[in-house]
């Protein structure tokens, strides 16, 4: 996920206001607030309209998106962005837009579309001379290939994009590290997928980022699955789910309920897997209801990707 703001230093009443909405609910989206940080992307987008400014409309526009689809709405903001795509010359701000329509058919299971744009935006990146959005595309696309099975291309994506990060803590390295850490994972390497796992976690820990550590700990959650250490793997099953549930991030509130389910099925505890995984076809499977007894009896671990 990345925000972007505006370059140069403007001045005004009404500009400094649109500022500070911006800065405010980026400081929100980090600390996972999302109808937070929604209502003050919204007021910003109304600042920048009042003023008749196109560019900054157009960023509005993409950080609102950001949280829209963190909110599982992908769909909304997809016309919008390829209205920006159109109409927008600059090449920052299309790659910008186009990075953000790849992470929305992401998020609607559109895998090679998404792929399609993130290429866009990769190449908009390039043709802008901007190496933090250049970082963001090739991330992304990793993304798109790995909630494809494709592991080890993801892998590659990551490498690229580690290779133009500073060799130190940063929010957005975390971000590479967890994500490669999980590809390592499914690559058969879990030992070293989780030591990166803990050091995304680490850093997200130290930068307040509580929205991102869902993800290191879902991974985590399913690495002690597969070493048999479930007492380890429900303590970040949980941990994740109350961070998922928290801050509305509907996809990872999903596959928490998934892991801990499964969790307590490998550890024993039919019961409590039933109980779980009802609750998980209530809330995302609801014409599905078959499916609580086939995870209950079932491991299919093996056979889910938990980025897709």
């Amino acid at each position: 996920m990345l925000l972007f703001s505006p370059t140069g230093n403007p001045s005004g009443p009404a500009h400094r206001t649109f500022d500070e909405l911006r800065a405010d609910g980026r400081r929100a989206v980090e600390a996972g607030h999302l109808t937070e940080a929604l209502e003050l992307f919204e007021k910003a987008l109304g600042r920048a309209r009042d003023r008749d400014d196109e560019r900054l409309v157009d960023l509005s526009i993409c950080n609102r998106s950001v949280v829209l689809i963190s909110l599982g709405r992908p769909q909304e903001v997809m016309p919008e962005l390829r209205q920006i795509l159109v109409r927008n010359p600059d090449a920052m701000i299309c790659s910008i837009a186009a990075y953000n329509l790849s992470r929305a058919h992401e998020c609607s299971k559109e895998y090679k579309k998404g792929l399609f744009y993130g290429r866009i935006a990769r190449d908009r990146a390039l043709a802008a001379g901007r190496e933090d959005l250049l970082v963001g595309s090739y991330n992304l696309i990793g993304n798109c290939l790995m909630s494809d099975s494709y592991f080890a291309e993801a892998a590659e994506e990551y490498a690229h994009a580690l290779e133009l990060l500073p060799d130190e803590p940063s929010q957005q390295r975390a971000m590479v590290i967890a994500n490669l850490g999980y590809c390592r994972m499914m690559l058969s390497h879990v030992r070293e997928g989780m030591r990166m796992s803990f050091q995304a976690l680490r850093w997200f820990r130290r930068f307040g980022a509580r929205l991102y550590e869902v993800w290191p700990r879902l991974d985590l959650c399913y690495a002690y699955l597969e070493l048999g250490r479930y007492r380890r793997a429900m303590d970040h099953g949980l941990h994740a789910l109350a961070i998922a549930e928290e801050t509305g991030e509907v996809e990872a509130v999903k596959i928490a309920l998934y892991l801990v389910g499964e969790t307590e099925r490998s550890a024993g505890d039919v019961a409590g897997a039933v109980d779980t995984f009802s609750l998980l076809q209530e809330r995302f499977y609801p014409e599905s209801p078959e499916i609580v007894e086939l995870m209950a009896q079932v491991g299919l671990r093996q056979v889910v990707n938990l980025r897709a």
